[in-house]
């Protein structure tokens, strides 16, 4: 007798595709011991019928299910669980015990909790959703991602995606980074001084724990990225912080006795304010005078549209003080995962026996996947793409900010993606949020961003990456709405 069709169902918030979905419907009923081991399943016409697909998409499912031998396929008999399929535990499954251990005292360190921006897991599903670094799926090239990655699981690849590294990194991504990326910003490097690291994040995280220790200081903008903060604190290095003003991080403002500073002086984070080429030579003089060592975190220098973007700090350095930090989490999309460091070879030394000891290296085949992404021309393409797109929708928000009335804190010069937006005085940013989450409409409160007990409260971000042009205009009247700005009066939100 088959199995009862009555017994299978796809669950309706499961992800993937149907065959998918059926494939490992199918799978965990085997695993659970609910279909053993030569008992009959119902043909894939009943199947079909019964779970309203295409008959073609269930053989399809049943087909690789007898690939992975979870099924055999007996001729016009049908299919049938394969007796070699994977077998479930022949022993109760039991409840954790009671543990009797005191974490609180066996815990040696306690991380400081990173500060999480609030940005819903279905923002996408908001009409209005001005969230910042998301991947636009309209935008994204998946058709040549995807062959990339299949090249990259290619048999002529297989050493490159299987192999152990050690401390070491994909060669061909490593060499497009040193001769294609680095040169855009006017940065000579060799292979031998960059590192692959885990995300821009990762290599903040790297350079911190190489560069600092409890007795040495770090300076930081603020605001900052909140990450970075995080990071520095958990290093136990004394912490020092400089506001920004409308070209960034003022040089004369560094505290005497730094060791390192960290700054964004392409795209501030989060003002999007870009520093002049003055303030960067300015910055870099100190640095020498004053012997301290400079993380130039230059994400979004892809997105410039507006004017060519200024030098790099590290393409100006003439004293190898700068270490550099890129991404390809905004140009390519956030889950990659995957940036590098470039510095002096000593410090790359440091920073990759660290790595190794943490992660060895980032995954070999998703290296190759970019690498061949990058080296076929498909990423300077997608830059392109995005690059149109995102002045487009820069001046839709730009004239509907300036039709209701909105204040703009901070803006890129060159480009960017977000724009930093100040409110009334006494108006909260979070309370904005949730009100204008009701409405479709999502935005970034910026308390997160600054150092202190008590941040200004009424700044927010306003992202343009990841909304159609289309519905810009009507998101910003939304906002405004909820503000009752009139002319240049505004109201609390209550």
């Amino acid at each position: 007798m088959p199995i009862s069709i009555d017994t299978f169902f796809l669950d309706p918030d499961a992800e993937g595709t149907l065959q998918a979905r059926i494939q490992q419907m199918v799978a965990q009923g085997i695993l659970a011991g609910r279909f053993r081991p030569g008992e009959k399943l119902p043909s894939s016409r009943k199947m079909a019928l019964h779970l309203q697909v295409s008959r073609i998409t269930v053989t399809l499912a049943y087909t690789e299910l007898v690939a992975d031998d979870y099924l055999i396929s007996k001729g016009r008999s049908g299919y049938f669980v394969s007796e070699n399929a994977p077998e479930p535990p022949a022993f109760p499954i039991l409840q954790a015990p009671q543990s009797t251990v005191d974490w609180a005292r066996v815990i040696g360190q306690k991380p400081t909790p990173p500060i999480h921006l609030d940005k819903p897991a279905d923002w996408a599903s908001y009409k209005y959703p001005f969230i910042y670094g998301q991947t636009d799926p309209t935008l994204f090239d998946s058709t040549n991602w995807r062959l990339c990655a299949l090249q990259a699981l290619g048999k002529r690849d297989f050493n490159a995606m299987t192999t152990d590294y050690y401390d070491g990194d994909d060669p061909k991504l490593t060499e497009f980074i040193a001769r294609q990326i680095l040169p855009r910003r006017g940065i000579l490097a060799n292979q031998q001084e960059v590192l692959v690291t885990m995300g821009a994040q990762n290599a903040l995280w790297l350079s911190a724990q190489v560069l600092l220790n409890a007795r040495r200081r770090a300076t930081i903008e603020n605001p900052c990225y909140p990450a970075l903060r995080t990071i520095l604190t958990q290093s136990s290095c004394q912490l020092s912080t400089v506001d920004v003003d409308h070209d960034g991080l003022p040089p004369e403002d560094i505290p005497a006795g730094t060791d390192v500073v960290f700054t964004t002086p392409s795209h501030q984070c989060p003002t999007a304010k870009t520093m002049p080429l003055s303030r960067r030579k300015a910055l870099l003089a100190k640095a020498e005078a004053e012997d301290f060592v400079i993380v130039e975190d230059d994400y979004e220098f892809e997105m410039s549209f507006l004017k060519s973007p200024s030098p790099s700090l590290k393409s100006l350095d003439q004293n190898g003080r700068v270490i550099y930090v890129g991404s390809f989490s905004k140009s390519l999309f956030p889950g990659l995962r995957l940036g590098y460091l470039v510095g002096p070879a000593p410090f790359i030394r440091e920073a990759r026996a660290l790595r190794a000891s943490v992660l060895r290296h980032p995954p070999g085949q998703m290296q190759r996947t970019v690498a061949y992404y990058l080296s076929l021309g498909h990423y300077d393409a997608l830059i392109r793409r995005m690059s149109r797109a995102y002045h487009q929708r820069r001046e839709i928000i730009d004239s509907a900010i300036a039709d209701h009335g909105l204040t703009i804190a901070g803006e890129g010069t060159f480009g960017g993606s977000a724009i930093w937006m100040r409110a009334p005085d006494h108006v909260d940013a979070s309370a904005l949020a949730l009100a204008l989450r009701q409405k479709g409409v999502l935005i970034e409160p910026g308390a997160a961003f600054f150092a202190g007990s008590s941040p200004p409260l009424h700044y927010f971000r306003l992202a343009y990456s990841s909304i159609p042009a289309n519905r810009i205009a009507a998101g910003i009247a939304l906002i405004a709405q909820t503000l009752e700005i009139q002319g240049d009066a505004a109201t609390v939100w209550t």
